[in-house]
């Protein structure tokens, strides 16, 4: 069996200022360590019976996991792939579950200190009149490739997103936003439960994991500079619907993709 991980830092145990997801700051060694720790629980899926896991570090630089701390069976995509798969590169059908580990809530949503999506620069990313964290997107892309999506950490917020979705989908809450803050579980015990969960995650049906792909997709966005929405509308099919809005359509995902790369 093979397995796609890919690894964000917001929503990893204890996470609650800027500072502590930044390369270069005092915080940051500490809550890059604890990050890949949480990837590594990927070791789940290897009791399960997996013999293959490629890892995408998909924060930031897209180099910031530590990989002698990771399982020797894995395979690491450190850096930005160019392509406008970004956050889940590497992934092709074929793979029999998709894991996300250090998730957070999306832009909108008030359940993360740290909430947004792929960027600070809008108020929301919305499809099909959803509020649309990455989590979706990257779910999404598992999905229009056939995969599954076998587990999701992170914040409470983002996990219950997840369950109301596919309750059959693993997830493990580590922290629960409260405004500014954040209160978390201790880093071992997340470690631990990510572990327990990625092995039950493997041993589920594929069809039970499938996030669901709708037949047409309507994105809408919110920039909080008025400017954007005016530079987004010059991207084919975008159109201007307020003074730092737009909305696009598509039938195929990977065309709405490939919007959302451009004018996000």
């Amino acid at each position: 069996m093979k397995v796609f991980l890919s690894a964000d830092i917001e929503g990893t145990t204890g996470i609650t200022l800027w500072d502590e997801t930044t390369n270069g700051h005092s915080r940051y060694a500490y809550f890059q360590q604890q990050m890949t720790r949480e990837a590594a629980a990927c070791q789940g899926a290897l009791d399960a019976g997996c013999d293959e896991i490629l890892v995408k570090d998909a924060h930031d630089s897209a180099c910031n996991l530590i990989p002698s701390l990771l399982p020797e069976e894995i395979r690491i995509f450190r850096g930005w792939g160019s392509d406008i798969m970004s956050m889940m590169a590497g992934l092709e059908k074929g793979y029999d579950g998709v894991m996300f580990t250090g998730y957070h809530s999306g832009a909108g949503m008030d359940t993360n200190p740290l909430s947004h999506t792929m960027n600070t620069k809008n108020n929301y990313v919305k499809i099909n009149g959803m509020i649309a964290p990455e989590l979706m997107i990257n779910s999404l892309t598992a999905a229009y490739l056939g995969v599954p999506v076998r587990l999701v950490t992170g914040d409470k917020g983002l996990c219950d997103w997840m369950k109301a979705i596919n309750p059959n989908i693993e997830t493990v809450a580590v922290s629960e936003g409260r405004g500014r803050g954040s209160i978390s579980i201790h880093p071992d015990k997340a470690v631990r439960l990510i572990r327990e969960a990625a092995c039950r995650a493997m041993q589920k049906p594929a069809a039970d994991c499938m996030f669901p792909l709708p037949a047409h997709f309507t994105v809408e966005i919110s920039y909080k500079d008025h400017f954007r929405a005016k530079s987004a509308a010059a991207y084919p099919g975008v159109r201007q619907t307020g003074p730092a809005a737009v909305v696009f359509e598509a039938d195929d995902w990977m065309d709405a993709l490939r919007a959302l790369d451009f004018v996000l």
